[in-house]
């Protein structure tokens, strides 16, 4: 499944400006948006692991003919595309049974690793007799409209196809697609989808419920839009993480912000903090290392999971620094401890060019998650800065972003009142050291919308791969949403018998 990806020079030039947008930090109050990945904590710790994922041969690759525009009835409409999906059918119970199928949703990244990372479905298959699915969203990966990336990502007008909405119609028509070769009626199908793709899991189970009987969206902030969770909540969460971690941390890196202002503001400043954080290239302004000093917190917090919990990595590094080193030393030890033993640290080259391309799109047309940083929290204050926002992603693609149109097509305010007589069979999982969880849904809305929480649990943790080492609190959070879905597919069994029997 591996394949090496060629970026013409029109789609290198767009993620140059995204990059330099994004990390020079050009806007009066925060812009960016952190990435919504179920599988970056595990590139973070091994980047190499998901491109160089051995291929399981029970695993199958197909391609599907897919609708360019499913919801509009011009000529340009019905082009195709290939999209790609992989099936595993080691363990199915077949088509005569009905077996269930469990289908995972890609989510803003290629498929690339997703059935070994995701590993949720692969170990429970036996327990349900079931068919995997893994389907790719559109524009990533090999699924790319257009005929080639170049054409895919030359302007809004291409772009324009590139949305939720798409995506989820894409994976009802290969999941009916699917039905139908198997002759598989009659199984019962639940998504899976973490992060994004847990948003996406929910959504089609709600958009439509004759597709999938139930989904497991882990970690899926979609409470995270148009003013309905507080835009100061992610940073709140991630401060609190490493004041848990250690309080002489918390300070440190707290007292850190002023200092750094400092050394700029003088002459040679710059080149004093390129030295001292060992950057890969010379700094231009304070607000890089800043920035990329605020994403490594946010990440280790989000991906804060065992064994290796990345706040306590980097909390070590700090503490551990000798204690007649500055304050700056002892940031940079934290950066040392969660990177590693590096050449050089900030501002690296980056090997997520398609993802960062496709996620800032994203961002900038309907997932605009409005992130900023409160007054109580270990960051310098910076909020969520709308306009600022708008302008940016009129500069980069020409069009701007609607924030308020997940809400219009989703819904999202007054959840429980709309969606405990409307919804049913939706767990929600989120785990409290995720910076993202307070955007989710953390209180059941029916007995069938369900929330699945744990104090300790981390960004998608519960569906990735099982792992000998794993607390008894993730075991047992796994083996609740199991007994949720069998439950599902036991009354759908009884009232498919039912139904039946009358015929």
């Amino acid at each position: 499944m591996n394949y090496s990806p060629k970026f013409p020079v029109q789609w290198v030039q767009l993620m140059v400006m995204i990059l330099s947008i994004t990390l020079t930090g050009i806007a009066a109050g925060r812009t960016d948006i952190p990435r919504l990945s179920p599988t970056r904590g595990i590139i973070m710790e091994d980047p190499d692991l998901l491109s160089s994922a051995a291929v399981s041969d029970d695993l199958q690759t197909f391609y599907y003919p897919q609708t360019l525009d499913h919801f509009n009835y011009q000529p340009q409409s019905y082009a195709t595309f290939q999209q790609r999906y992989v099936m595993n059918f080691k363990y199915w119970g077949g088509a005569n049974n009905n077996a269930p199928i469990l289908a995972y949703l890609g989510a803003e990244a290629p498929l690339d690793g997703s059935p070994t990372a995701i590993g949720f479905l692969n170990d429970n298959a036996v327990s349900f007799t079931a068919l995997l699915v893994y389907i790719e969203h559109r524009y990533y990966g090999k699924s790319i409209p257009f005929g080639s990336r170049e054409e895919a990502f030359k302007n809004a007008s291409t772009l324009g196809y590139f949305n939720s909405a798409q995506a989820i119609a894409d994976y009802a028509e290969i999941i009916m697609h699917i039905k139908n070769k198997l002759r598989a009626f009659y199984s019962p199908v639940i998504v899976v989808g973490g992060s994004y793709g847990g948003m996406l899991a929910s959504w089609l189970r709600l958009k439509y419920p004759h597709v999938a009987l139930g989904a497991l969206a882990s970690s899926a902030p979609i409470l995270y839009f148009d003013k309905i969770t507080p835009r100061g909540a992610y940073f709140s969460v991630v401060t609190k993480d490493f004041r848990e971690a250690s309080e002489s941390c918390y300070q440190t890196i707290r007292n850190s912000w002023s200092v750094i202002d400092k050394i700029a503001s003088q002459p040679n400043g710059l080149s004093s903090l390129s030295m001292i954080f060992k950057t890969c290239k010379p700094l231009n302004k304070s607000s890089e290392l800043k920035n990329a000093l605020e994403n490594m917190y946010a990440s280790a917090a989000q991906y804060d999971s065992p064994p290796r919990y990345p706040v306590t990595v980097v909390c070590r590094g700090i503490d551990g620094a000798n204690e007649k080193q500055d304050i700056l030393s002892k940031i940079f030890a934290g950066v040392v401890a969660y990177r590693g033993n590096r050449s050089c640290y900030i501002n690296p080259p980056t090997n997520e060019s398609e993802t960062t391309v496709g996620w800032r799109w994203q961002t900038c047309s309907e997932m605009v998650i409005p992130i900023g940083i409160g007054n109580r929290t270990m960051f310098q204050p910076e909020p969520f800065d709308l306009n600022s926002f708008i302008q940016q992603c009129k500069t980069i693609f020409g069009v701007p972003p609607r924030p308020h149109w997940v809400t219009s097509y989703y819904g999202g305010h007054d959840i429980k009142l709309i969606l405990q007589r409307f919804g049913s069979n939706i767990i929600f999982s989120n785990g409290l050291r995720d910076p993202y969880s307070r955007g989710g849904v953390l209180e059941n809305i029916s007995e069938s919308i369900l929330a699945v929480k744990t104090v300790n649990g981390s960004h998608c943790l519960d569906i990735l791969a099982q792992n000998a080492s794993d607390p008894e609190w993730l075991v047992k959070q796994r083996q609740t949403e199991v007994e949720i879905m069998k439950g599902w597919i036991a009354q759908y069994y009884a009232d498919l018998k039912a139904i039946l029997f009358k015929q």
